[in-house]
Parts: C-alpha cells; sequence; structure tokens
C-alpha cells in the first residue's frame, strides 16, 4: 500500500496543479480548452500509438486480457442499462453521463500510476489492455449516446462519425496494425511519438485537476453514488474473480486493476457536450470520482496487490 501511496503522489500532485492554476486564473479558460484538445487529439493518441505499436504481444497473455476487459465491460454496461429501467426518474440525458460514469477509465491516471507502480513492463500492460478498453469503450459510449442523447433521431449518423473519427479508437487500431504485422516503430518516428506521448500524462493530469467542479456535486448525488458504486467496487470486484478464475499472472492482475478503478475519464465532459448528454452531472461525476479515487485505489492495492 506504501508504494501505491508514493506512486500516486506525483499524479495527485499534477492534478491538484492544473485544479489551482484553473482557479488562480493564471491559464485563461480558452487556453485549457486548447490544452485539452492538444492532448485528446495529439499527445494522447502519440503514446497510445508508441506503445501498442512496439509491443510484441508474444507471451503477453492478452487474449487473457481481452476476455476479462470484454467480460467486465459487458456486464457493467448490462448493470446500467437494468438500473435505467429500474429507477424511473433518470432522465436519457442523465442516464448518458451516468453511463460514462461507470464505463469509461481515466486512462492519464491508469497508465501513471501503472508506470509507477509497475515501471516500462507495467506500461506496455497497461497501454495492451487500453488498446482493448478505449475501443470497446468508446463504441458502447458512442453507442448510448446514439440511442438516449438529444442527438438521438440522427443516431446512426452520429455513431459512425464518432466512432469513426474518435482519435483514441484511431490511435489504437494504428497500434495494433504496427504490433501485429511486425512492422512496428522505425526508430525517427518512434522518437517523435515518444517525445509527445511524454508529455501526453503530465499535461492531461493537469486538464484533468482544471476540469475539476466541486460546486456542481451537490445536487446530483444518486447518479454520482450509483455510477461510483459500479466503477469502484463491482468492476474491479469482477476483474479480482475472473483474473484468479484464469490465473493471469500478478501483474496482469495489477495492471486491469488499476485501469478498473481509475475515476471516469475527464473526455466524458467533452462527449456529454458534443453528444447532448447531462454536462453537470457528467462534471460532477468526473469531480467527485477523481477525489475518491485517492482513497479507493490504495485500498484495493492494499487488499489485493501487497
Amino acid at each position: 500500500m506504501q508504494h501505491f501511496i508514493i506512486a500516486l503522489v506525483p499524479v495527485l500532485a499534477l492534478i491538484f496543479v492544473g485544479y489551482l492554476l484553473k482557479r488562480l486564473q493564471f491559464i485563461e479558460d480558452n487556453v485549457w480548452a486548447g490544452i485539452e484538445k492538444l492532448t485528446y487529439y495529439v499527445m494522447f493518441p502519440a503514446l497510445l500509438i508508441f506503445n501498442i505499436g512496439r509491443q510484441n504481444l508474444d507471451g503477453t497473455q492478452w487474449q487473457e486480457m481481452f476476455f476479462v476487459i470484454f467480460v467486465v465491460l459487458a456486464i457493467a454496461s448490462l448493470l446500467l442499462l437494468l438500473l435505467y429501467r429500474v429507477q424511473q426518474d433518470i432522465t436519457p440525458q442523465t442516464f448518458t453521463s451516468l453511463f460514462q460514469g461507470g464505463i469509461r477509465f481515466n486512462s492519464y491516471i491508469a497508465f501513471s500510476i501503472s508506470a509507477a507502480f509497475y515501471g516500462d513492463e507495467g506500461l506496455g500492460l497497461a497501454a495492451i489492455s487500453a488498446g482493448f478498453m478505449i475501443v470497446m469503450v468508446n463504441i458502447l459510449c458512442v453507442g448510448v449516446f446514439a440511442m438516449f442523447g438529444d442527438n438521438a433521431s440522427s443516431s446512426a449518423k452520429v455513431f459512425m462519425k464518432q466512432v469513426c473519427l474518435n482519435p483514441l479508437i484511431l490511435a489504437c487500431i494504428v497500434g495494433w496494425l504496427l504490433s501485429l504485422s511486425g512492422i512496428g516503430l522505425p526508430s525517427v518516428s518512434a522518437d517523435i511519438l515518444k517525445i509527445l506521448g511524454q508529455a501526453a500524462l503530465p499535461i492531461g493530469l493537469m486538464a484533468v485537476g482544471a476540469a475539476l467542479k466541486p460546486r456542481l456535486i451537490k445536487g446530483h448525488s444518486s447518479a454520482i453514488v450509483s455510477a461510483s458504486i459500479l466503477q469502484f467496487i463491482i468492476k474491479p470486484a469482477l476483474v479480482i474473480m475472473l483474473c484468479t478464475f484464469i490465473e493471469v499472472p500478478l501483474i496482469i492482475t495489477g495492471v486491469l486493476l488499476i485501469a478498473f478503478i481509475s475515476p471516469t475519464a475527464s473526455s466524458a465532459y467533452i462527449l456529454a457536450r458534443q453528444l447532448g448528454g447531462d454536462v453537470d452531472t457528467m462534471a460532477s461525476i468526473i469531480t467527485l470520482q477523481t477525489l475518491l479515487a485517492f482513497i479507493v485505489m490504495p485500498l484495493w492495492a492494499y487488499w489485493v496487490l501487497a
């Protein structure tokens, strides 16, 4: 647990720096929007391509990782849809935020913790798991917006556009093609992607801090509680049960657990804003889950990884 807390400290520090800079108005709002866009469309895709594209999947038990990820996300999605059918007071727009809050993961935090806790091997495994999770999560979330968002009437068009043009999905596909084809990354391109990717995590974490809105938490408690129970209790419990059942190495269990107990992604707010979701509820879920993560993650780590 001590090692995990030590690994969390720089992550928390960077998030706090971003929050402080935003509150002090050291950087203007439109600049933060540009930073977030640059990270989402350029730096983080570069990090994904670099880490996935240079991976040799031989001996990594990627099939087992995919199995765990698929089952956990499928069960989580079904539980959220069941909740929507049972709980009558959830509006369709609020449900899109609840769904993202229970499905998405903050890849900046997951990558940072995996690298700090397990080194380069952990970062490589985190990239492989993210390569599966990002594609599945974005397809699920865009599909929910197509059915429940304000733009539901043009669902097929919205769905195809968002999936086909999503920079993270495209980066994962490029990375997998480079890895599976054996082409890999030529030295010059690898150096460029590495530099861009190294900037993604610290800048992305500060952007997470800048996006936090504690004042909006009040009034959205029901959605926050539902999403957080799924995010911090049900999903990690499923990961542990499945990893134990198929007997994967502890490092794989750890990397998958870190990903699934990471708070929901700040990019969920962007998607909610673009596709007609409940942006206030989404901001509240992101804020509280980010704060809760620094209590919950060390506890899971102490119980499972110590």
